[in-house]
């Protein structure tokens, strides 16, 4: 939208107070409203560990490790910025700590400081700025939306803030900040308090930085009288004191925030032209969603199981889930079913009887995988819609070969060493690799073609989506993480007994895709489908099993 001399814009967006109070989100939210009005936008998360990506982070710790298009692992945040704007994250759009003094180090090693020393001021930021700089450029965004991850006053945050400070020292016209701050309502007292902002925007000043905006994360709207005292208090007029309250759906933020005309004030701040145009599609999908009270219940089987932690391991598939249930005309009541509870008690796998859905997601490690094999034969002989996802398309597997082929001792080669049926084997490159102790971005990563079988469940479901044409080439693209993969030399045997593969990656022939025959629904995929899935465009196979699930309710 900008023209050809407009310089581009670059937003900062920094959390106060603490952490988990919504900066991933925000970010998102402001690069779907600047997108709503025209303009090209890019988003980039900037985490601050020593971690070259977050790949070997476990999940229980960090959330969920996202995959980007190229195979970058990733922080949650950028799934976010996928279902929010639409647009594919690659390593571009995502830099730690870790990397970037990586980054610093080879450059230095190969001479590309042409023998000066190299310091950390200024090298390091120059570092944040020029990859900040080449995201935009390589995505021709108009406006570059960088979400700091930790809270101001961290340590480790200090050199990001300095990037941050030094663009805008020298472009002050196209940068603008916005601090996330948090307004506690004490119990007792029932009273919004502002100090807790007020000092983080104290804080935020002494390392040499004014933000243009505040964002107010509260229980409720924030009072007229609380934005005037933090107008007064932080020199900013009160109309860039923005109310972010909670909401019963992220996907109401943007439509929340616009409510406050926060998108043209922003768009003023940076000089551009405000636009009148509204998120029509999101607001009435809020309507639809909020006229929904049909519920059906998917359990999803698995092992990081307490409350922070399963929320963030699975973000991607509990999103997925409700985007294919807003799509049949039905909510989604999760039940969070802990796999281990099986192995001990396998009466207790009646509880499986109430419900329309049993989702296995991907995982690694033993743990738990025996109670998953116990579920996945459960859905089988009762007829109960099931998606396995990467690990859980290997359990659909190892437990149609157990109890279907008679081969008891089938397992995989992550469980079980010197395996008698290895029906689930390591990949040899990445045998490999695993000798050599390379575990950092070494797996099987990012998107890979994968040939569907004409006729089939999966690609029927691609085809009803609009994924492939029917007199065109039945090829999917979709993303990937794993070292294992289905064993070929048990693959005859596995489909003349009625596991059909449905989908298998060309080049080498590696199943992709499977399901059982004469089942309203039973699927596993070695690939991540819930990273491409959107809230306006589900994905096509979480989408056709909440219909199945669906069926089985009315049933």
């Amino acid at each position: 939208m900008l023209n050809k001399k407009s310089k581009t814009k670059y937003i900062f967006v920094v959390g106060g107070v603490m952490s988990s109070v919504g900066k991933g989100v925000a970010a998102a939210s402001i690069g779907k409203i600047l997108q709503s009005k025209g303009y090209r936008v890019a988003n980039i998360k900037c985490d601050m560990y020593v971690n070259v990506d977050a790949g070997t982070i476990r999940p229980a710790e960090h959330g969920e490790v996202f995959v980007g298009e190229d195979g970058i692992e990733a922080d949650q945040d950028l799934g976010n910025y996928e279902r929010f704007t639409d647009q594919i994250c690659t390593i571009d759009n995502y830099m730690t700590w870790g990397s970037v003094n990586l980054s610093v180090i080879e450059k230095e090693r190969n001479l590309g400081y042409h023998g000066e020393d190299v310091e950390v001021v200024p090298d390091i930021p120059e570092e944040i700025i020029r990859r900040i700089k080449y995201c935009g450029k390589k995505n021709k965004a108009d406006i570059v939306v960088t979400e700091f991850g930790g809270t101001i006053g961290e340590y480790q945050i200090m050199l990001f803030l300095e990037a941050a400070r030094m663009m805008r020292t020298r472009d002050p016209e196209n940068i603008s900040i916005i601090m996330v701050g948090y307004l506690p309502t004490p119990g007792l007292l029932g009273e919004q308090k502002s100090k807790p902002t007020q000092h983080a925007v104290r804080t935020l000043n002494s390392a040499g930085i004014t933000p243009d905006f505040i964002l107010c994360r509260a229980n409720q709207p924030i009072k007229n009288s609380v934005k005037e005292t933090i107008s007064t208090v932080c020199s900013l007029p009160r109309g860039r004191i923005i109310s972010a309250p909670d909401v019963d759906s992220i996907y109401d933020i943007p439509l929340n925030l616009e409510r406050e005309n926060f998108g043209n004030i922003l768009l003023s701040t940076l000089g551009l032209r405000q636009e009148k145009v509204g998120i029509h599609d999101w607001q009435k999908l809020a309507l639809k969603r909020n006229r929904l009270k049909k519920f059906i219940n998917i359990g999803i089987v698995g092992k990081y199981f307490n409350s922070k932690s399963m929320l963030d391991a699975y973000i991607s598939v509990i999103e997925s889930l409700k985007f294919a249930s807003w799509g049949n005309n039905v909510q989604v009541e999760i039940k969070w079913l802990d796999a281990e509870v099986y192995e001990k008690d396998k009466k207790k796998l009646k509880e499986l009887d109430d419900l329309e859905g049993i989702l296995i997601p991907g995982g690694f490690g033993s743990r738990g995988t025996e109670g998953k094999i116990l579920a996945a034969k459960y859905s089988r002989d009762h007829k109960i819609p099931y998606l396995g996802l990467c690990l859980g398309m290997q359990i659909m597997v190892i437990e149609f070969a157990r109890n279907v082929l008679k081969l008891r001792t089938a397992n995989s080669e992550e469980f079980v060493d010197n395996l008698k049926h290895p029906i689930i084997h390591i990949m040899e490159d990445q045998r490999k690799l695993l000798e050599q102790n390379q575990y950092g971005a070494s797996m099987r990563l990012g998107s890979y073609s994968c040939q569907l079988v004409k006729g089939t469940k999966a690609y029927n479901a691609y085809l009803k989506a609009g994924w492939v044409k029917e007199k065109g080439v039945s090829n999917i693209s979709e993303r990937h993480r794993h070292r294992f993969e289905v064993n070929n030399e048990y693959r005859i045997r596995l489909e003349k007994a009625g596991l059909k593969v449905s989908g298998t990656y060309p080049n080498k022939d590696l199943v992709e895709i499977v399901e059982v025959e004469n089942h309203p629904f039973m699927v596993g995929v070695q690939f991540h489908p819930e990273f491409k899935s959107r809230p306006l465009k589900p994905h096509p196979l979480f989408y056709e099993f909440i219909k199945a699930a669906v069926k089985t309710s009315k049933k």
